[in-house]
């Protein structure tokens, strides 16, 4: 194939994949009855009618200008619809409704902007390796864009799991999975190197803070076959779990009674016992499901355990290492993920059975490490060695490099295949309950 070919194929597959993002977020949307497009069902979240104009206002804030040579035709959305939140000290946003404009508006605003966008990049002559102002080329824009739209379709959905049930529109039943009880155990893995990162010279696409490629040497350790379920959360709770202090940071007891925490998020408290908060429904508690807590209640639980939270690289050597010293591109090996390996790339709205996909177990025999549940590290989220910033997204993770955000690793079941790569790394704050990450303890 000619390099004009092979490039026209580049950003054919590359403009396929800004389709099929947009399919996604467009079907979550869908989700919520339009009376509800103003809620805000996390408090420490912007409104739901930010989402629908905040993802287009993105890639047109990185494109039009510093690569397609387009004019804004609505600078006050393009800076209303900028930049998603995050804060941090207990502070929480407090606009109101009519502070937002109309859904009509925000949808002709994203209307105009995709048609732009398209009429540039599908119908336009440029070529996907074409440079843009700031030295990158258009395929690395493009795969910013179609991963930072699929991190919303995620965050979306954990914020649309905690919208009343009555302010949605169900799509679909949850599957049922049975499976064998789990059987928990700690599994020994030997001292070796794990290699985190990638290689700045290498031809994979990753965010700034993947980069650079560097080894670790990791020291044996024991880590759980399993990530913690809610039938073992469960014993922390019954055990006094959140009434003993010493299980507890001083912050993180701070935190936890100043707001009355009490038991996960996603758990519902009845007379009769405990439901989860699945998307459509409520269901009894997913007993062999990876319960999903923040990093404050997983840390209490593995004090509690007499264990500790892995570190980043300890993760990393149990997911990607083998007994032979090699690495794999995945836990299961070198093969594409599929079904069959995890819960992930968007088949089920919740959580499954721990244990329910064993094709997916790494080298070392460590089962679920992606999908079904990010998994809290030790590790605070700090630049790699050579770390630069992306000079079109200089904040992306810059910003969170502030000593109270931790590295969570694996994905969830909402996470899209392509960001199952050894290299990604997700982070968030250290009580901030409500996305889909659970935790796995390791001894030594």
């Amino acid at each position: 194939m000619s390099t004009a070919l092979a490039d026209v194929a580049v950003r054919r597959q590359l403009l396929d994949r800004v389709s099929d993002a947009r399919r996604r977020s467009d079907a979550l949307f869908d989700i919520v009855r339009q009376d509800s497009i103003y809620d805000r069902p996390i408090p420490e979240r912007h409104r739901i009618i930010f989402y629908v104009g905040h993802l287009e206002a993105f890639d047109w804030n990185l494109l039009h200008e510093n690569v397609l040579g387009l004019k804004s035709f609505h600078p006050e959305f393009d800076r209303l619809f900028a930049f998603g939140i995050d804060p941090v000290g207990g502070g929480l946003p407090t606009d109101q409704p009519s502070d937002w404009p109309s859904v009509e508006a925000v949808r002709d605003y994203v209307t105009k902007i995709r048609t732009a966008l398209d009429e540039k990049l599908v119908n336009g002559s440029l070529e996907s390796s074409a440079l843009t102002r700031d030295g990158f080329p258009l395929d690395t824009l493009l795969n910013v864009a179609i991963e930072h739209r699929l991190m919303h379709v995620e965050t979306l959905a954990y914020m649309l799991h905690q919208l009343p049930l009555d302010r949605k529109i169900q799509k679909e039943r949850p599957a049922s999975f049975v499976s064998a009880p789990v059987k928990h155990q700690m599994i020994a893995i030997p001292e070796g190197v794990t290699t985190l990162g990638l290689p700045r010279d290498g031809e994979k696409f990753g965010w700034d803070n993947e980069y650079e490629s560097h080894t670790v040497r990791v020291p044996a350790f024991e880590i759980d076959q399993y990530e913690v379920t809610n039938a073992q959360y469960l014993d922390f709770v019954n055990a006094g779990g959140y009434e003993t202090q010493s299980f507890w940071s001083a912050d993180d007891w701070q935190w936890k009674t100043v707001n009355s925490v009490s038991h996960p998020v996603f758990w519902i408290k009845t007379a009769s016992g405990w439901l989860y908060r699945g998307m459509f429904e409520e269901l009894p508690l997913p007993l062999s499901s990876p319960v999903y807590v923040s990093h404050a209640e997983a840390a209490a639980y593995a004090r509690w355990a007499g264990k500790s939270l892995p570190t980043e690289e300890q993760w990393h050597r149990a997911a990607y290492g083998t007994t032979h010293g090699t690495e794999n591109l995945y836990p299961w090996g070198n093969a594409d993920p599929d079904a069959s390996f995890g819960n992930f790339d968007f088949h089920h709205w919740n959580p499954v059975p721990v244990n329910a996909f064993p094709a997916g177990c790494s080298a070392f025999g460590v089962h679920d490490l992606l999908g079904n549940a990010w998994e809290w590290t030790s590790t605070l989220f700090a630049p790699f060695p050579g770390f630069q910033p992306f000079p079109f997204y200089p904040g992306y993770s810059a910003n969170f490099f502030d000593g109270k955000h931790f590295v969570m690793k694996g994905g969830s079941p909402r996470i899209a295949a392509c960001m199952l790569r050894a290299t990604f790394r997700n982070w968030f704050q250290v009580h901030y309950q409500y996305v889909y990450a659970g935790f796995r303890c390791v001894n030594g």
